[in-house]
């Protein structure tokens, strides 16, 4: 009998490849990276969250979008959050998402997700970099400016 186990696959938007040689060293070059990678009509509509994935050096390996939700919020699976960053073997990410309403504060949701990431990253050597809620009107909030990461 024939057992088959699930893969997840990994693959690059053509439009990403450009972007291997790109090293992120601040809040401000992790945001505007997102913006020009984020879809434009749907930024104001309702939620997703993504995923940059670097290596050692912090150099982008690319960016994978891990869900779409609703207008207030969007559910993210850690299990597949790590099958994506283990299996595309990044030293570490940084997390992101939009806030629709425009609203830059992180919500109590947000912090507890995000420290849940954290602790389960610590078990695979992974860093959590940043985690960054972007605005429809092009604003940001960085949590590692912030002071919460």
């Amino acid at each position: 009998m024939e057992h088959r186990v699930n893969e997840i696959q990994i693959s690059y938007r053509e439009k990403l490849s450009t972007l291997k040689s790109l090293s992120v060293t601040n809040s401000n070059e992790v945001a505007n990276l997102l913006f020009q990678n984020w879809d434009n009509k749907t930024i104001g509509l309702h939620e997703t969250f993504k995923i940059v994935l670097l290596n050692q050096s912090n150099k982008v390996k690319g960016i994978y979008p891990l869900s779409h939700g609703g207008i207030t919020g969007t559910l993210v699976d850690l299990r597949i959050l790590f099958a994506i960053t283990l299996k595309t073997l990044s030293v570490g990410i940084i997390l992101a998402h939009n806030h629709p309403s425009g609203q830059l504060k992180a919500s109590y949701q947000d912090k507890q997700l995000t420290q849940k990431i954290k602790e389960a990253a610590q078990l695979f050597d992974v860093k959590i970099l940043d985690h960054i809620i972007l605005a429809p009107d092009g604003r940001y909030y960085s949590f590692a400016d912030n002071g919460i990461l």
